[in-house]
């Protein structure tokens, strides 16, 4: 670490954009959220103001939002949000590994750059009208109950679901577990499974033992990837799931463009944030300890 002054005012200089948007557009609302979470909600929606802040404080009203967002309806949606994240994290991982394996140690070298684009080329699309897609492809007279129908079988309900929820969570977030998996894949030193081969391991032994311990970077950096958006994911669950199917992004939704309850919205966004800041945190912690980048 240098301790030149000229060099620590260079690094200032250079950070110094960085730090100014990350505070105006990220921290400077981040605040605010939290301010507006700990009032109330106005006679016809809105922000209702505090009268006696002093008394606001001292009664302890200023948390009213927070315990209730653990109460009733709204902790089992919760629940359902943290349980569907897990879930689809754990699809895409099974999906995408052997995947990424395929890519990383077995594809032929002059077909790897196609097949990688082929994985993002998804994004070159918007999400909502992939989503609006799978609509057309899961409805009753959709294209998978015709195909079924085809086959002398009975069609399925599947739109409106939470199979249907899994299904477009899944489509969405498994590039960000492939890449990732293919990142630490690639990286394998082909050696040490030569030399778990000589020792006597069988495959699956060098896989276990050998391989997923190596790759565990890739896969926690999928995992965080995959993980947070899901858990705050909205668009899907709307079209696909419908109101049965509500998730935490839906609630947070509801509250500023429906209910009108900015307070109670605000402190839902600010309870979700810091999960993810913690998860992020976690992984961070999880990268230093193994030495590892931050991103593989």
């Amino acid at each position: 670490m240098t301790s030149d002054p000229r060099k620590i005012r260079s690094a200032w200089a250079l950070l110094s954009p960085t730090w100014i948007v990350l505070g105006v557009f990220l921290l400077a609302p981040l605040a605010l959220m939290l301010l507006v979470s700990f009032a109330e909600r106005g006679t016809y929606g809105g922000v209702a103001p505090v009268p006696d802040l002093a008394g606001h404080v001292g009664s302890g009203a200023f948390l009213d939002n927070y315990i209730r967002s653990f109460r009733g309806i709204y902790l089992g949606i919760a629940w359902r949000s943290l349980w569907m994240a897990v879930v689809t994290t754990a699809l895409c991982l099974v999906v995408s590994y052997p995947a990424a394996y395929w890519l990383a140690r077995l594809a032929p070298r002059r077909w790897k750059g196609l097949l990688l684009g082929l994985v993002v080329v998804p994004f070159w699309t918007s999400f909502l009208i992939r989503t609006y897609a799978w609509m057309f492809l899961l409805r009753t007279e959709g294209l998978l109950n015709l195909a079924l129908t085809g086959f002398g079988l009975h069609p399925v309900e599947l739109l409106y679901t939470q199979t249907a929820v899994l299904i477009g969570l899944v489509y969405g977030e498994l590039p960000f577990m492939i890449l990732p998996l293919y990142a630490s894949l690639e990286k394998l030193d082909p050696t040490l499974l030569e030399a778990a081969s000589d020792l006597g391991a069988g495959r699956m032994g060098t896989f276990w033992r050998v391989t997923v311990p190596l790759t565990a970077p890739g896969i926690a950096a999928g995992t965080v990837l995959v993980f947070i958006p899901s858990l705050g994911q909205f668009v899907v669950s709307d079209l696909l799931g419908g109101a049965r199917s509500m998730l935490l992004g839906n609630l947070v939704q509801n509250q500023f463009a429906v209910a009108r309850n900015p307070p109670f919205g605000s402190a839902l966004a600010f309870e979700l944030t810091a999960a993810v800041l913690v998860l992020l945190f976690a992984y961070a912690v999880f990268a230093r300890r193994r030495g590892e980048e931050i991103l593989p």
